[in-house]
This record gives C-alpha cells, structure tokens and sequence, in this order.
C-alpha cells in the first residue's frame, strides 16, 4: 500500500509539471515569445530563408497594415496565421519590416482601407450544427509602404492558407524592385516561327486566352521579357539581359546566329531552352509530328549536350486525363506526353527528376509534352559540372525517322503497334551544364562574329527537351485557327472537341507545375535563387504513386489482349494497394495500440507480481 501511495503521488506530481509546463508555455506565447518547428519537407509553416533574406537586401523600411475582419472561426483562424506569419517576417527581417493589425469597425478605417485599394467583401460560414450560415462583411487585404512606393494585396481569400508567403514575399519584392530601382530582363529568341512564351495557348479557347509571358508579367512585373531577333546573326545580343530563353523554332537557327547565342553565354550569361526536336503544328489534331532540332543541336552539342533527332514515349509514367464519357468515366493515356515525378525508388543515375536543381525546385510532378532524349558528353566541357536533371521512367521508347504520328489513342492497347519491336530504357530528357565553359564552335569560319575560347566568367545552360512544355498541347493542337474578331463569337470554330474537352483537366492538372518550373527558371536566370523554396510553397500535393516498377510488365510485343489484361492487372492493383491502406488506417492503427496497450499492462502486472517484501 505504502509503494501505491508513493506511485500515485509520484504520477500526481509529473502530471502537474507537465501540466505547469504547458500553462507556461502559453502564457509566453500569448506574450509573443513563441518559436514553432516545421517538419514538412517544403517548409510550408516556416518562412523560408529566401525572404528573410529579401528583407535584409532592402534599402528602406517596409510597413505593412493588415485590414482584417474576424468574428467567424474561418476568419478568426486565418488572421491567427496571418498574423503569425507577419511575425516571422518581422523576425527575419533585421529591423527593415514593420507591420500593424487593424480591424475596420469605424466608417473612418473603412475608407481608409478603400482609398489605399482594398475591397471590401462579404464573408460567410456554414453552421455543422444547424442549417444557418454567419455573415459579415468586411476587409482581408495588405497594403505595403516602402520608401514613396505603395502597392496592396486586394483580397487574400481566407479559406486559404498555402501559397500565403509566396504572394506576400512576392509583393515585397515588387515594391522593393520599384522603390530602389531594380530591373531584370530576360531575352526571348524571336524569328524563327518559335512557339512563343506570349502565345495565348494554354487553355481551351473558348475558356480565355492565356498565355505563360501574360500570367508572368501580370503577377510577378518585376520580368520584363525582350524580344531578340538575331536577323541572321547581323545582330548582338545585349548585354543588358539577365539570361537568354530559347523555345521551339519552326525553322532553322542559321550558324551565325548559333554563333550570336554563343558569344552571349561566353560573357558568363545563362541559357534556358525549351524545346526539343518533336514539331507539332497548331490546330493540327492529328498530332503528326516532323523531327528536326532546326540547328539547336549544333548549339548545344558545343556544350557537350546531345540532342537526339527523336520522341520519347513512356508507357509506364506519362499523363494521364480521367475524362467524363457515355459509359461514365475513362482515363486517357498519352505516353507522347511524359509525366515526371519525383519517386524515391529511382535514385543515382535513374532519378526522374531533380527537385533540388534550381529550376525544378521542389516540383515533384511536372509534364513534359513531345520530349526528346539528351545525352551528356563530359569530354566537350571539362571544366563544366554536368548533371541530368530530369529523366523518362526505365519503361520508355524512343521513335526515330523523319517523322512521327503523336495522334491520340486513349488506351495503351491501341499503341501497340507504334511500339512493337522498340527496346524499353530510360532517357534523359532535362540536363544542366555551369562552369567555366569554353565555346561551342571552337572551329571554323568565325563569321564575324567574335567570342573568347572560354566564358569570361562561369556560365550556365538548362535545356528541358520538351517541344510544348510552356504550352498546353492539347488546347493548342486542339484549339481552331485565329479568327480575329469573329474568333470571339464563335471560339470552338473549327477546334477539335475531344482534344478541347481533354486540354481543361490537362490545365488543371499540369499547368500550375509548368508555370512555377518557368518562374524558377527566370530567378535562376537572374541569380535570385534564394527566392526558390518561396515559389515552391503554392504547389499542391503531387499526384500519388501507386505500386513497384519492377511489377510492369509493359513489352511493345504485347498483343492487344495481353495489353488489356496489364492493364486491368495495374487498375486491380491500385484498387487493392489503397484498399490496404484504408485497412491499415482504420484497423491497423488501432490495432497497433490496443496491442501495445495490453503489452504495457502486462509488463506492469508481472512486474509487481515479482516484488519482493524482504
């Protein structure tokens, strides 16, 4: 009885400390002092060091006045994490970031708030309980003071917390750019008939015409893209830009201007190219590609990076659309259209992709339509780092020739026959090359056009072998010629309904990774690289990998019959791997504990069941 009593006293005095510990704890918090610990592998509750370190570059000080509105859970909930996160900020930023928390309950405030550019909404919240909704009516906006410079966040929704960071750090970067003068300029290769980034093809066009220069400029305008036509090589790039762009021509680069580009990136500038050597031509349905790099793989095999004359297509890992139909619901697979994802199985030289290398940051699901296969050839820059940073799974094929037909067949089975007798293998399709780098034409007629044998300074190249990868090639093959004015009253004039009805979920799905690949690709261009795990932050959650690789048994012999059983098999297996995880989930864990629970009083039971009294 005595050692009962001595436990329960013992246990009453833990359970009081520990108590204690954590009235303490928040009565700090409630003081300010506070400190969290963010474990998720993107840092999503953390502020990123990237704009701790926008703020330190500043050259004035910057305020913020938050105008927020509470009285429902919803907005009590996020004006808590805003204002967390404004501490952070203020924490970070060494003295240069100051902000203020106002809630408008006064005419006055209100249209204070309205004359700085803020809108005033309505917010409302459903009741669990009963069928009644809160509303009320107010503010959730930002406004940033910085030097004369002044700009705001409209409306922050406030169902919404991901990405918050991400706009508020890129607000500031804005004003700062404005107040203290910074500019970046990034080339865009023109003249060639190139598939432009300013092309309004990223979305069906009956849904708007978007474009990926258009939603850069309208959300990060601290980009100015200039248009560089090199005029058969009679004109110099200017030094003025940050970095050059290179996307799909449609007709050959002429060797004096491969010789303009190289001279450009001997001055220690960077290289982006997005293209490969798939030509697929707009408003053209039938997807019927023609191969040829139109000169660009003279360029870059220069700088030991070989572009081969063909399409890559994966049967394993590429994009998937589920699709409403007649008969309910379908899935359409498009091996022209590779999916990358990031895959912990795959590790070395079989990684898929690179989510550390700058310009795929974090981006651990991404498409890569109409690609082609790159080699590295390390004898060409010895004193380059050479890296693959993107790759097919091991289950791809590759088409050769002059020509290909990419047309859509939705089922595995019905590609059959454009696979059968081509060897499975793995391709790089992404690839960087930094250093010092020496010229890629080392030889022969200069042509009047000068450049050093080696970079005055360490340069870089990035090539993503994607042909429409800043583009959604769906809604571009499916979309009908411009009609100009007439286009707009009738925008599905002579379009493509299948091809239309897929680009929408294609959007949805692959084009906010497109997007953010082509942002990072502009702050590793310009050297503001610490602003990557910032942009990283508004990605979603990829999409779910399902089963082992080593359980495909995808061959291009396969009948049509064996091809349907795959098929079916892979669907079987999907079903009973989730079905495991739900068991685990619901029973499993419980399961687990209760085991754990009887392990613990049975130890305790045998434990006191051998105390000795002498």
């Amino acid at each position: 009885m005595e050692k009962r009593r001595k436990s329960a006293v013992e246990s009453g005095a833990l359970i009081f400390v520990v108590a204690a510990i954590l009235v303490a704890v928040n009565a700090l918090s409630a003081l300010g002092i506070y400190a969290r610990k963010d474990v998720t592998k993107t840092e999503k509750f953390t502020l990123s060091k990237g704009s701790g370190s926008l703020l330190r570059s500043m050259k004035q000080q910057l305020t913020v006045d938050a105008y927020v509105s509470r009285g429902l859970p919803k907005l009590d909930a996020f004006v808590r994490d805003l204002r967390d996160l404004l501490q952070e900020y203020k924490n970070a930023g060494a003295g240069k970031f100051d902000y203020t928390v106002i809630e408008p309950k006064d005419e006055e405030t209100r249209k204070k708030a309205k004359d700085a550019g803020l809108v005033e909404q309505p917010f409302g919240e459903a009741s669990d309980t009963d069928e009644k909704a809160a509303v009320t009516q107010g503010f959730m906006g930002l406004v940033f003071k910085y030097g004369e410079q002044q700009d705001v966040i409209k409306f922050l929704p406030p169902d919404r917390t991901d990405g918050l960071e991400f706009w508020v750090t890129n607000k500031i970067r804005e004003i700062r750019d404005k107040g203290d003068d910074i500019h970046h300029k990034i080339g865009v290769l023109v003249g060639h008939d190139e598939i432009k980034p300013s092309d309004s093809n990223l979305t069906p066009s009956n849904m708007g015409k978007f474009s990926m220069q258009g939603i850069i400029t309208q959300n990060f305008p601290f980009y100015t893209f200039q248009d560089v036509d090199l005029k058969n090589g009679d004109t110099e790039i200017s030094d003025e830009l940050d970095g050059l762009i290179i996307t799909q021509p449609a007709k050959d680069i002429t060797e004096k201007e491969l010789r303009r580009i190289d001279q450009f990136v001997m001055k220690g500038k960077s290289l982006a190219v997005f293209a490969s050597a798939v030509n697929v031509k707009a408003s053209d349905a039938t997807m019927n590609a023609t191969l040829n790099a139109h000169g660009l793989q003279t360029l870059l095999d220069g700088y030991g990076i070989t572009l081969d004359k063909d399409v890559v297509l994966d049967v394993w890992r590429h994009a998937g659309i589920v699709m409403q139909t007649m008969g309910g619901v379908a899935r359409v697979e498009m091996p022209q259209i590779l999916e990358v994802q990031d895959d912990t199985r795959f590790t070395g030289d079989q990684q898929l992709i690179d989510t550390g290398f700058a310009c795929l940051f974090r981006v651990e699901d991404l498409a890569a339509p109409f690609s082609s296969s790159l080699k590295l050839v390390k004898e060409r820059q010895p004193d380059a780092t050479m890296k693959v940073v993107a790759r097919s799974s091991p289950f791809a094929v590759h088409l050769t020739g002059e020509s290909a037909d990419l047309r859509l067949r939705p089922q595995l089975k019905q590609w059959a026959g454009t696979l059968k007798g081509l060897q499975q293998e793995q391709f790089a399709i992404g690839a960087n090359v930094e250093g010092t780098l020496g010229t890629a034409f080392p030889t022969g007629d200069k042509l009047g056009v000068d450049a050093p044998a080696k970079s005055a300074k360490p340069a870089r190249i990035f090539v993503l072998a994607s042909s429409q990868f800043l583009a959604n090639p769906l809604a571009r093959a499916g979309n009908g010629p411009d009609m100009g004015q007439y286009g707009a009253m009738m925008p599905s004039l002579g379009g493509d309904e299948q091809l239309l009805q897929l680009a929408s979920p294609y959007a949805q799905q692959f084009v906010t990774g497109s997007i953010l690949v082509f942002k990072n690709t502009l702050d590793w261009l310009t050297g503001d690289t610490d602003l990557l795990a910032v942009s990283a932050k508004i990605l979603a959650d990829p999409n779910l990998v399902y089963g082992d690789a080593s359980k495909v048994k995808i061959t291009p012999d396969m009948s049509e019959e064996q091809l349907r059983q795959q098929e079916d098999d892979l669907k079987k297996a999907r079903r009973a791997q989730q079905g495991w995880i739900e068991f685990f989930l619901i029973v499993g864990l419980p399961a687990l504990l209760a085991a754990y629970g009887i392990a613990r009083w049975r130890m305790r039971l045998a434990a006191r069941a051998n105390i000795s009294l002498a």
